[in-house]
């Protein structure tokens, strides 16, 4: 079994540890209002979720 010949410094364990989500996160266009959103979010812009309106907008 493999086993660490030196200890890891925190700097260089953490600087490994923070690159594993390095993509931007993908958005969609949401189908009522065309914005881009997040998946499976609720629409910041109309308030729609799978076609029904979850927020009541202020317009």
């Amino acid at each position: 079994m493999a086993v660490p010949k030196r200890k890891m410094s925190k700097a260089r364990r953490d600087r490994r540890r923070a690159n594993w989500k390095l993509e931007a996160p993908g958005y969609v266009a949401c189908p009522q209002c065309h914005e881009p959103k997040m998946p499976h979010h609720v629409c910041t812009e109309c308030g729609y979720y799978d076609g029904k309106e979850v927020i009541a907008s202020e317009e």
